[in-house]
C-alpha cells in the first residue's frame, strides 16, 4: 500500500500546501514521504539502487546506503512535525463536539427520564452545571487551540497522551460538576429547610470517599511528573518525543504496547467515576458518596500505577564489545577498518525505533565518534537494535587501548569499555 501511495499523482494538496489552515497538505506530503521511504529501503534492503562507484566495497555500499536512509528519514521526520502540528491545530474544534455533545446526550436523558416523573429543580441544576462547565472547557480550548484545545492539560512534555493527567482531570471535572449541581440547586431552594440540608450535604462525612480519591489521583499526577524528570536527568529513563498524541497513550507505553500499569489504572478508576455518576444521578442532593472499599480500590491501583512509573527505564549499558566475524573469517584481533559488534542493553530506547531516531545513535572510540550505520532489511533494520551496535573502527583511531561509549538518541551516554585496537 506505502509503495502504491508513492506512485500515485499529485493530489489537489501537496507537501507543501499554501491553502491556510487546511492539514490536509501536511498530511499527504507526511504519507508521500513515508510511502517513498519504505520503497527506498526495501530496494536498498534487496540490493538495488547501489551506484557502481560504491558496489564493489561492501563497506561503502554500507555507507552509502547508510547516508541515503538517513536522509530520506530527516525528510520524513520534518513531514511527520508538519502533520503533528497541523493535526493539533485543527484538533480542538472536535474536542468542543464531544463536549456539547455530551452536554447535549445530558440533555436528552434528562428530558426522557423526566416523562413521567416531572421535570425537578435538580435537572435544571444539572444542565445549567454541565452548560457552565462547557462554557469554561470551551474558553480553555480556544486558549490552547494551538495545542489540542481541551487536551492540551493532558499532554505531557514528550507530546504523548499523560494517564495521570487524563484520569486526574476526569475525577476533578466529576467533582466539579457536582458541587456546580447542588449550587444550583441551593440557589433555587425554597425554604431553608432545603437549603440547610443543601449545606450539609458538603459535609466532610458525605463526600469522604470522592474527596479521598480525587487527592490520591491528584497527588499521582504531581508525583510521576517528578519521578519522570528525575529520572530521565539521572539518566535512568530514556523519553522520545512522539509525533502527536494518540488516543492509545493512556493504555500503551512509549513503544506503543500495552501497559498493565496504565490499563488497571485506567479501569478502575473508570469504574469509580461510573460508580460516582450514578450516584449523582440518584441523589443530586449531595457530593457522590463514594465506599470506602472503591475509595482504597482506587489507592491501591493508584500504588501500582506509579509503582510501575517509578520501576520503568534502567540505564544504557555496554556489557562487552567483540570483533565482528563472518563465516569463513578468521579469529584474529581488533584491527582498525574491523567491524566491532558493541553488546549491551537500552540502546534504542521505547519510541525511537523510526528511522530518524536510529541514525541519531552514535558510538566514540577513543576520541572519534562513529555513527552507527543503518542496515535495512525488509520491513525494518537489523542495525542499530536494542542490545546490538555493529560499527567500523575508523582508521583514525589510534592503536592501543580505547574506551568505547555508547551514545543513544536521546543523548544518553552508556558506561565506557576498553578494548585493545592493534596494527
Amino acid at each position: 500500500m506505502a509503495v502504491q501511495e508513492a506512485r500515485q499523482g499529485q493530489g489537489t494538496h501537496g507537501g507543501g500546501c499554501t491553502c491556510g489552515d487546511c492539514p490536509h497538505g501536511a498530511r499527504q506530503g507526511h504519507r508521500r514521504a513515508v510511502a517513498e521511504f519504505l520503497a527506498k529501503r526495501d530496494e536498498l534492503a534487496s540490493g538495488g539502487g547501489l551506484p557502481a562507484a560504491v558496489a564493489h566495497s561492501a563497506g561503502a555500499s554500507r555507507q552509502w546506503i547508510s547516508d541515503e536512509l538517513t536522509q530520506s528519514a530527516r525528510a520524513v521526520a520534518d513531514r511527520g512535525r508538519e502533520e503533528g502540528e497541523a493535526w493539533l491545530a485543527g484538533l480542538w474544534p472536535r474536542t468542543l463536539y464531544v463536549v456539547w455533545g455530551a452536554t447535549g446526550v445530558l440533555l436528552l436523558v434528562q428530558t426522557l427520564t423526566a416523562i413521567g416523573a416531572g421535570w425537578s429543580a435538580a435537572r435544571t441544576a444539572g444542565l445549567v452545571a454541565a452548560v457552565l462547565v462547557g462554557g469554561l472547557l470551551t474558553g480553555a480550548a480556544y486558549l490552547h487551540r494551538a495545542r489540542g484545545g481541551v487536551l492540551a492539560p493532558v499532554i505531557g512534555e514528550d507530546n504523548r497522551l499523560s494517564t495521570s493527567r487524563a484520569v486526574a482531570g476526569c475525577v476533578v471535572l466529576l467533582t466539579v460538576y457536582a458541587v456546580l449541581v447542588l449550587a444550583g440547586e441551593l440557589a433555587v431552594a425554597s425554604g431553608p429547610a432545603d437549603r440547610d440540608a443543601l449545606i450539609d450535604a458538603l459535609e466532610l462525612s458525605r463526600g469522604a470517599g470522592l474527596l479521598t480519591v480525587l487527592a490520591v489521583v491528584c497527588a499521582v499526577a504531581v508525583l510521576v511528573r517528578r519521578v519522570v524528570a528525575v529520572r530521565v536527568v539521572g539518566q535512568r529513563l530514556q523519553k522520545v518525543r512522539a509525533a502527536r498524541p494518540r488516543a492509545a497513550d493512556l493504555l500503551t507505553d512509549d513503544s506503543g504496547r500495552g501497559a498493565f500499569t496504565d490499563i488497571q489504572y485506567v479501569a478502575v478508576c473508570a469504574a469509580a467515576l461510573v460508580w460516582a455518576a450514578a450516584r449523582l444521578a440518584r441523589r443530586p442532593d449531595q457530593l457522590p458518596d463514594l465506599p470506602w472499599g472503591l475509595a482504597v480500590l482506587v489507592a491501591v491501583s493508584a500504588a501500582t500505577y506509579l509503582t510501575g512509573k517509578y520501576a520503568e527505564g534502567g540505564r544504557v549499558v555496554i556489557l562487552s564489545v567483540v570483533r565482528a566475524r563472518e563465516a569463513g573469517d578468521l579469529d584474529a584481533p581488533i584491527r582498525t577498518g574491523d567491524d566491532i559488534e558493541i553488546r549491551g542493553t537500552g540502546f534504542v530506547p521505547p519510541g525511537a525505533g523510526t528511522a530518524d531516531q536510529l541514525a541519531r545513535v552514535a558510538v566514540r572510540i577513543g576520541a572519534v565518534h562513529v555513527h552507527v550505520p543503518l542496515v535495512p532489511v525488509p520491513g525494518g533494520f537489523t542495525n542499530p537494535s536494542d542490545t546490538l551496535l555493529t560499527v567500523p573502527v575508523p582508521v583514525d583511531v589510534e592503536p592501543g587501548r580505547v574506551e568505547v561509549q555508547v551514545i543513544t538518541a536521546t543523548g544518553v551516554e552508556t558506561n565506557r569499555c576498553a578494548v585493545d585496537v592493534v596494527d
